[in-house]
């Protein structure tokens, strides 16, 4: 019963503000996604990473086991999901980019904060950073098929990232009234990102289902085992190998929707695999949790 207990109250913040931006557009009431969006990715988030980064007391040595971690882990993932997609002939810049990346912002930072505090958040950054960093150059490159990598360093998540690490590194800290203004702001985050998800998944059309149901229930299956396993080979200590298990197994990521929208790939497809990973989350991710607690 307190196992229980414990899961519902990881889970219900993230299902509950979720639930908010579902109910807020059905309801009719506008929503600016792009301009929400932009505010969460562009402010709140590298704020939300520079400071949980800067003020972590996580050791350091943890925190590049669990970068190489991460490497290797979404490096395993691209290899066998790029295999899945050969054997199973799949259209490979449709659903190679959904199969990969998991919703690690949206609801991996929450998930990670709320099951195991600021540390967890801490470790969580890190797996966000790597997913972020090969997203915005593999994933838009292999759905665009083409555009130069380099675009990644135009990204404030990564200005954020490299400067946390960078102060982490260093043992420096800004002044205590900049760091209560980057706090504020990087407070907005994490509320902003899971109304999002449940405004995007409010907003979008799932296609082929059928499809979508025996993949996303793979795809989970094989990123319990990959991070599972990673985390058992880089010998993590378990809130690392936790956080890392809980990000490469969260559901298809709303981006990978979005970029397959906007590069012309089947955005039907994938919004279906949004979709069905998303509910099939709802049971997927609690009994993790279970497990990993």
């Amino acid at each position: 019963m307190n196992l229980i207990l414990t899961v519902l109250q990881i889970v219900a913040p993230v299902g509950i503000l979720a639930g908010v931006g579902f109910a807020w557009v059905k309801a009719g009431f506008e929503y600016r996604m792009e301009f929400v969006t932009r505010l969460a990715m562009t402010l709140a988030t590298p704020c939300l990473i520079f400071t949980a980064l800067m003020k972590t007391e996580i050791d350091r040595a943890a925190l590049a086991d669990l970068l190489f971690a991460a490497i290797a882990a979404y490096g395993l993932l691209t290899l066998v999901f790029w295999g899945l997609t050969l054997v199973l002939k799949l259209e490979r810049r449709t659903y190679l980019s959904p199969l990969i990346f998991g919703n690690t912002g949206n609801l991996g930072l929450p998930l990670a904060l709320f099951a195991f505090g600021q540390v967890g958040l801490g470790y969580a950054v890190v797996v966000f950073a790597v997913a972020g960093v090969w997203g915005f150059t593999f994933g838009v490159w292999l759905v665009s098929q083409g555009g130069s990598p380099l675009r990644v360093l135009k990204e404030p998540l990564v200005a954020g990232t490299l400067l946390g690490a960078l102060f982490l590194w260093q043992g420096w800290h800004t002044p205590l009234w900049l760091t209560n203004s980057l706090d504020l702001i990087g407070q907005m985050a994490i509320p902003l990102m899971l109304i999002t998800l449940g405004v995007a998944v409010a907003r979008l059309s799932p296609g082929r289902l059928g499809q979508a149901v025996w993949l996303s229930a793979l795809r989970v299956v094989l990123c319990l085992a990959i991070g599972a396993g990673v985390g058992h080979l880089f010998a993590l200590e378990p809130v690392a190998a936790a956080v890392l298990i809980l990000q490469v197994s969260t559901p298809v990521a709303v981006t990978t929707y979005m970029l397959a929208a906007k590069y012309g790939a089947d955005s039907e497809a994938v919004a279906g695999m949004v979709i069905v990973s998303t509910l099939l989350s709802i049971v997927t991710l609690p009994l993790t949790l279970a497990f990993l607690i």
